[in-house]
């Protein structure tokens, strides 16, 4: 029988100017995997390393991943968000399951006030397809689909994704630089990410873990 009284548990990354609910990273991220290895960019994954690591921080997110679960999920998340105007989902981990997918966004369209970001890697997956379209057809939702490349490749046909990219210097004129990066690594005003105007968002690569991977795999390309 499925429980009652579902209590997310939101986090508030010092980067980001509001909330956001997660998973732990890799464990709910089969996307990040390819031919039995993870992919470039979840390689040098900021979520698996320091204050991610942390078991306080741990802990939240695998009370999600059981708490998502309760019929009255949705009902509860919508009442959370009722004086949020911005919102992430996913500051780590994905949208692994289905019936996840499809809860997450009946709360996006019972929010209307309130703008969502969702990142992924899901759109590998047939079966999520048709949900992730029909968030992102929302006007208050912008669903970005995840590059696995960390050299500034891009998602073909996605109507808003993202990039991670060794340095600023490897923008394209197609692509919107994250600005947090200039401002001490906090979004401040910026929403770029919640734009449906911005194609494509390119990370440049930092943390000790990515830059260690990005310079061995620049490295291997010259």
């Amino acid at each position: 029988m499925t429980q009652l009284n579902a209590k997310p548990r939101f986090s508030k990354p010092s980067k980001m100017p509001c909330r956001s609910w997660s998973l732990e990273a890799l464990d709910t991220c089969p996307a990040s995997m390819s031919e039995g290895e993870l992919v470039d960019a979840c390689k040098g994954c900021y979520a698996t390393t320091g204050f991610y690591a942390m078991p306080n921080v741990k802990e939240p997110r695998a009370h999600n991943k059981v708490d998502w679960q309760a019929s009255d999920w949705v009902d509860v998340m919508v009442a959370e968000l009722d004086n949020d105007r911005y919102f992430r989902w996913f500051d780590s981990g994905d949208v692994y399951h289905i019936g996840l997918a499809q809860k997450i966004l009946e709360v996006m369209q019972r929010t209307p006030w309130c703008n969502h970001w969702l990142p992924t890697r899901m759109h590998k997956f047939e079966k999520f397809v048709p949900v992730l379209d029909a968030m992102n057809a929302l006007p208050n939702v912008v669903v970005r689909l995840s590059s696995d490349s960390v050299t500034g490749e891009i998602v073909e046909g996605a109507a808003n994704s993202s990039t991670i990219i060794p340095t600023v210097s490897h923008s394209l004129p197609s692509m919107s630089v994250c600005e947090a990066y200039d401002r001490g690594g906090k979004c401040k005003t910026c929403r770029l990410c919640w734009s449906k105007d911005v194609a494509v968002v390119a990370y440049p690569a930092h943390g000790k873990k990515m830059l260690k991977h990005v310079d061995s795999i620049v490295a291997i390309n010259l």
